[in-house]
């Protein structure tokens, strides 16, 4: 569905009257572009705080970019990237307040107590204000509870208001996430600095993100990084679900796609696009999980990636919800899951150094009203996620969820134009996401070279207001 708000005051009348009005006038995002850039395309930015650990890495994988990259004078930074192949270029406090930065990448890692927080202010107060329209911001830093002392837990989970509150603060279309980093997964950074420093990330802000330890280290082609690979996406005839199962086939894997009987010729015409198979199922049916797994294992041998996407409504409040709807939901979009995963497991249909990922909803997390059931459900495929996945990574496997905040689908072209209007504005972006920001988020997690990621929950909200 078009946002017309946003249309108009991006036009040159709608921008005049904007600007006279003093309206707000939502920026237009920059999403990627078959064919176009890995990265965001500007000026570069890096910096580091005094005995930081990351910044090697982060110069080997900005070296495979071509835009310029500075850094301030005397910045640790410039010392950390002289044995790299990025060439990095000294800029002075007065040539800082002049260029323009698209990419800007701190690593705090070096920050051991709170004293040292200090250099936050240091390095972002003389740049923030030079962050281009729809700009990248990443902060690295490590995972508090792993740290050596209780000083240095408190530095490093400090971090995580100060980069919330970059997202808000920059507008623009810009953005802000906070990278945590085990030590010895330095290596597994790359998948994930692409995705959140690239046009694919469009909307999403404002996000903690956990990198661990992984033994499976593939090499991928940065162009088709599921190639070979075998998808299977429910709920994939329409909405959010074609997006994915799209975006999937356009990295290279080949996409199963699942909806129910209903849907079926929707299901056909997308899988006719995008060169994949379909499949006519009831997820709820007492004998789907074991089906699907001799389908994949017959036709596909085996699968590598799993988006369990489908997902419905029945809303009421509790006092009025009947138990039929209350049941449906739970089946549909949170113990069908469950199930389907223990077969998929049973049967050793899900390949080595697989992937899972559930679409869950910032409803599972911040609740709402007259969606008891749906946020129940929602809430449990957090709960799912975050409790198996220490287990799954053991077996070579991740798991990760993505929270999708207001989307432009049909399913929310229904909802009744006030809601709509503030379901769409109350968020950084001040505009609702597309289907498509939710399948760049699943295929950064889908991607072979992202072993480093799971018990990851990711809101593609425009960092909602909602929620946490």
């Amino acid at each position: 569905m078009t946002d017309r708000y946003l249309s108009f005051v991006n036009s040159p009348l709608g921008r005049a009257l904007a600007e006279c009005l003093g309206i707000p006038r939502p920026p237009v995002l920059e999403r990627h572009k078959d064919g176009g850039p890995a990265f965001s395309h500007g000026n570069g930015l890096i910096g580091m705080s005094p005995n930081g650990e990351l910044m090697p890495h982060v110069a080997n994988i900005l070296a495979a970019q071509d835009n310029p990259v500075f850094s301030p004078d005397n910045d640790e930074a410039l010392k950390a990237a002289y044995d790299t192949e990025l060439r990095v270029q000294s800029a002075s406090l007065d040539m800082l307040g002049r260029e323009r930065f698209k990419t800007v990448v701190y690593d705090a890692s070096g920050l051991k107590d709170t004293t040292a927080l200090i250099d936050l202010h240091r390095f972002f107060h003389p740049v923030l204000r030079q962050v281009e329209s729809c700009g990248r911001i990443v902060v690295l830093g490590r995972i508090p509870e792993l740290c050596a002392s209780a000083a240095e837990r408190t530095a490093q989970r400090a971090l995580e208001g100060f980069t919330r509150s970059l997202g808000k603060e920059v507008a623009k279309g810009a953005t802000a996430q906070l990278i945590y980093v085990e030590s010895g997964a330095e290596h597994l950074m790359e998948s994930t600095l692409r995705f959140f420093l690239s046009p694919k990330s469009a909307y999403v802000s404002g996000q903690v993100i956990t990198l661990r330890r992984s033994e499976h280290l593939t090499a991928v082609n940065w162009q088709k990084p599921l190639s070979g690979k075998v998808a299977l996406v429910t709920g994939a005839a329409r909405g959010i679900g074609a997006a994915i199962a799209e975006v999937l086939s356009r990295d290279g894997a080949h996409v199963v796609a699942l909806d129910v009987p209903q849907a079926e010729a929707d299901l056909k015409a997308l899988t006719q696009r995008i060169g994949g198979s379909s499949l006519s199922m009831d997820i709820t049916g007492h004998h789907t999980p074991t089906e699907l797994s001799h389908y994949l294992l017959e036709k596909h041998q085996g699968v590598d990636i799993v988006v369990h996407n489908a997902g419905i409504t029945r809303d009421k409040t509790m006092a009025r919800m009947k138990r039929d709807f209350w049941n449906l939901v739970l089946n549909v979009n949170l113990i069908s899951e469950e199930r389907i995963n223990d077969a998929l497991f049973a049967k050793n249909a899900l390949r080595p150094n697989g992937r899972i990922i559930c679409v869950s909803s910032i409803s599972g997390i911040a609740g709402n009203l007259g969606q008891t059931n749906y946020a129940t459900s929602k809430a449990g495929v957090i709960g799912m996620v975050q409790s198996q996945a220490q287990a799954y990574a053991k077996a070579g496997i991740t798991i990760n969820a993505v929270a999708p905040g207001f989307i432009e689908t049909q399913m929310t072209a229904a909802v009744p134009f006030a809601i709509r209007e503030v379901g769409r504005r109350l968020n950084s972006m001040s505009q609702g996401g597309l289907p498509v920001d939710v399948a760049e988020t699943i295929a950064w997690f889908a991607n072979p070279a992202s072993s480093g990621l799971y018990g990851n929950v990711v809101r593609v909200c425009g960092q909602s207001f909602l929620g946490a």
